[in-house]
């Protein structure tokens, strides 16, 4: 980011200060599209913050750990700070998208993971296998829902039965 009143990241680029204050910068590694969902979603999340707080924070919550700002620093990955990044980009994306939309675990591992994306895929599917257990998302093949512990190949998650915006 440029320097000005937007703020500059520091030479290691892992935070952006603004009026002398720091602040952890957005995952470098996220690929551009995934990127942009996720400010958009946080975007419409902090819009909704004063008419609405018990919706928006948790909204803003999964944003800002699926960028990277929040939770175990995107440099220095964790195994459990990795699954709650891939939870939170599981929802936020889904949050973003249309009701009746899907999403691939592979577009979390791909926020999540950065060049390594492909090395998360296994636990992005327990990642996905957990919230289906808890009715968060759905999980789909070939447009008919599946239990992710026995399906094979390419899968899609959706919103499920106990989907709140959670």
């Amino acid at each position: 980011m440029s320097s000005g009143d937007e703020g500059s990241l520091t030479e290691d680029g892992r935070y952006l200060v603004v009026n002398g204050r720091r602040w952890r910068a957005t995952d470098p590694a996220i690929p551009e599209k995934l990127r942009q969902e996720l400010v958009n979603e946080l975007m419409a999340a902090r819009r909704l913050v004063r008419t609405d707080p018990a919706t928006a924070r948790p909204r803003v919550q999964d944003a800002k750990v699926a960028l990277g700002e929040r939770g175990d620093k995107w440099w220095e990955p964790t195994p459990d700070g990795q699954r709650v990044r891939l939870a939170a980009a599981m929802r936020a994306l889904l949050r973003h998208r249309k009701p009746e939309s899907t999403i691939c675990p592979s577009d979390a591992a791909r926020v999540a993971g950065g060049d390594s994306w492909r090395d998360l895929m296994g636990t992005a599917r327990e990642v996905a296998a957990e919230l289906a257990k808890d009715g968060i998302v759905t999980v789909r093949q070939r447009g008919a829902d599946v239990d992710v512990a026995t399906a094979t190949g390419p899968i899609r998650l959706a919103r499920g039965p106990e989907w709140s915006g959670s």
